[in-house]
């Protein structure tokens, strides 16, 4: 299954590429990126995996945690109007290789400084929300997992207006989104499932470029909502059964059925001057009604040295709990209902992890990178962002995983 996806993929983009020569008239562009790449760890008790991957990296090589093919086609109406498609074949919520539409919108330029994008557009929540699952135009193999994994939404069905103005020798960029988030989101809790969102969301985000320096800032707010959460519906149907008032409240705080309001604030910064490479991000999820999902702070810092045309790097990241929006109500320890809340007091607490990698990326030809990475995971509370056996609610050993891949644009 996993060849046959990804040689389907090969093949679109080799139909599409023959179209686009077919039609003559220079308006159609067909470009596309992906990573062939194999990573193992060093135990097989827990699995590593990239943010919203169902199944993870053991102890034996396997090719699924970073390798993905992209393919982007865009069609130049007139010098204002334009549509852009993106599909990508990775492993994601499913065990197997799937195929996703990432991108699809029509692009209106109002001005030489505006133009409005229509349809599924990239949530630029992150420094490097526009091109994370494009290795080649990435120094690491992945972004740190203890970033992204705090707000794994890519996209949203609505629209975008972006904003371009010089200051001097500064470039500054306005972005400001709104609409509707779909999609798949797995959930490690209770020995893992798959649920389906529905989220209302909007934001803003602010970049400067001066000369090799660049600066961020983004703001999301989202209404998230999950109605098929299996572990979490078994929790908060049995307490709401228990006809007491405290766990009926208690029920309706932990739910995502209706829709609960979250908001994701990230500062990042990036250098590129003469050899020493630095990217750097900050971000906090708040709850701004109570819900189940834990509050968190995380970063990273990636300092990298440039010989020629190879980059070594090292990355310091970490995520860590931040508080919880949700009052436990408190009884005796004899209480029947003293053992479940034991429970959600447990539910609520945010894992934890640090991890250090080094990596080397080395350009050896034209679009194609070579890069090797290895990762040193210390989950510090319940088992950090590792996939767990069902049963097993905590995992405190460090692993190590061991990555090479290729990365390619054409």
């Amino acid at each position: 299954m996993k060849k046959q996806l990804l040689a389907a993929a090969v093949l679109a983009a080799t139909g599409m590429m023959a179209q686009a020569g077919t039609l003559g008239d220079g308006n159609l562009s067909i470009s596309g990126f992906g990573t062939l790449g194999v990573a193992q760890t060093d135990s097989d008790d827990a699995k590593f995996a990239r943010y919203n991957q169902a199944s993870g990296t053991g102890d034996s090589p396997r090719i699924g945690l970073d390798s993905n093919l992209g393919l982007q086609a865009t069609y130049t109406f007139n010098d204002r109007l334009s549509a852009t498609v993106q599909v990508l074949t990775r492993k994601n919520t499913s065990p197997q290789f799937t195929t996703d539409l990432t991108w699809g919108f029509l692009k209106y330029k109002l001005n030489d400084e505006t133009n409005v994008r229509l349809g599924r557009v990239v949530l630029p929540a992150f420094l490097i929300s526009d091109y994370q699952n494009v290795g080649y135009a990435n120094t690491m193999m992945r972004p740190p997992i203890e970033m992204y994994g705090q707000a794994p939404i890519e996209n949203v069905d609505g629209a975008d207006v972006n904003w371009q103005r010089a200051f001097g020798d500064t470039n500054v960029t306005v972005q400001a989104f709104g609409g509707t988030s779909r999609g798949k989101l797995y959930i490690p809790t209770g020995g893992g499932s798959v649920a389906k969102h529905q989220s209302p969301v909007f934001g803003a985000a602010v970049t400067a470029e001066y000369g090799p320096f660049t600066a961020r800032v983004a703001h999301a707010r989202a209404q998230i909502e999950v109605n098929n959460l299996a572990p979490i519906n078994a929790l908060t149907d049995g307490l709401t059964k228990t006809g007491v008032p405290a766990a009926i409240q208690l029920a309706n705080d932990l739910t995502l059925k209706g829709g609960k309001r979250m908001s994701f604030t990230e500062i990042g910064f990036t250098m590129d001057y003469k050899n020493v490479v630095v990217q750097a991000e900050y971000a906090q999820r708040r709850a701004h009604e109570p819900v189940y999902i834990p509050e968190t702070n995380s970063g990273y810092v990636m300092l990298g040295y440039r010989l020629g045309k190879v980059l070594p790097y090292y990355t310091h990241a970490y995520y860590k709990d931040a508080g919880t929006s949700v009052t436990v109500p408190s009884v005796p320890a004899a209480h029947p209902l003293a053992p479940t809340l034991a429970g959600v007091r447990g539910l609520l607490a945010s894992p934890e992890q640090k991890s250090d990698l080094i990596g080397m990326r080395w350009d050896f030809a034209k679009n194609l990178a070579l890069k090797v990475q290895i990762d040193h995971i210390k989950p510090k509370a319940k088992g950090g962002s590792l996939i767990l056996p069902s049963g097993v609610p905590t995992y405190n050993s460090s692993i190590n995983v061991y990555a090479a891949g290729i990365d390619f644009v054409f």
